[in-house]
């Protein structure tokens, strides 16, 4: 007669099967936290790069506003916050206002079509004017020159706000959307935030852009690694353990 005895070999007890996954747990962890940390630092690389274009642009002098022949090759890391000048005629009548926080305060950016003397035709941000502002959207100068900065277009709208062209409520600086609206025709793919050169009493306050680039990358890169070295940590003690 043979006694059936329970054997051990070859099972795993629900400890150890336990003890194995929160080890494959905690290094998939770990590599997902490394690998988040390296993007960031990457990210950072990348962040100061575009800082230092940025401040390049700002520093150089103005250039000729990019003509229709240029416009497919228009894109952000190359040429946003390029120092511009174009010159031509306001169409004043196809201006409008869209949503603007200042250090002035709240009210509108002024965006009037500028038709150039090539033929070309681009928004110019002249400036922040308050709610209640009533002046003329053009200056009455016939051939206008205008520096200022290239921006790329805020399409959609501002926050939790769409916009609304069926009744001229603009809370971005869509060009897109301005010029359907308007009937311009083809249009830059840019704006110009005009500079405060052509600043004068009782009109558009131009020279208001802010230029700052948020950089958190590389706290976020630490944060990422220092969860790493935790789910490492983890893997090392579980994988230790009897």
């Amino acid at each position: 007669m043979h006694d059936d005895l329970p054997s051990s070999a070859g099972a795993a007890s629900p400890r150890s099967t336990k003890r194995l996954a929160l080890v494959a747990f905690s290094l998939l962890a770990t590599a997902l936290f490394l690998a988040l940390g390296i993007w960031q630092v990457e990210r950072r690389a990348w962040k100061l790069d575009l800082i230092a274009r940025v401040e390049a642009r700002l520093d150089a002098a103005p250039a000729p506003a990019p003509g229709r022949a240029a416009w497919p090759g228009i894109s952000r890391d190359a040429d946003e916050y390029r120092r511009v000048t174009a010159s031509g005629r306001f169409r004043p009548d196809r201006a409008v206002r869209t949503m603007a926080v200042t250090e002035k305060g709240a009210g509108s950016w002024l965006l009037v079509p500028l038709v150039t003397e090539s033929g070309d035709t681009i928004l110019v941000n002249r400036g922040f004017v308050p709610s209640d502002w009533q002046g003329p959207a053009g200056n009455g100068e016939g051939t206008v020159t205008v520096t200022g900065l290239l921006r790329l277009p805020e399409p959609g709208g501002g926050f939790l706000r769409s916009n609304d062209p069926a009744h001229d409520r603009w809370y971005s600086r869509d060009v897109a959307g301005i010029a359907a609206a308007k009937g311009l025709g083809p249009v830059a793919p840019y704006f110009i935030d005009a500079d405060a050169s052509g600043n004068r009493p009782g009109e558009p306050v131009g020279g208001l852009t802010v230029v700052a680039f948020r950089n958190h990358h590389l706290i976020y890169a630490l944060t990422w690694f220092g969860l790493a070295a935790m789910a490492g940590y983890a893997a090392y003690r579980a994988s230790r353990e009897r």
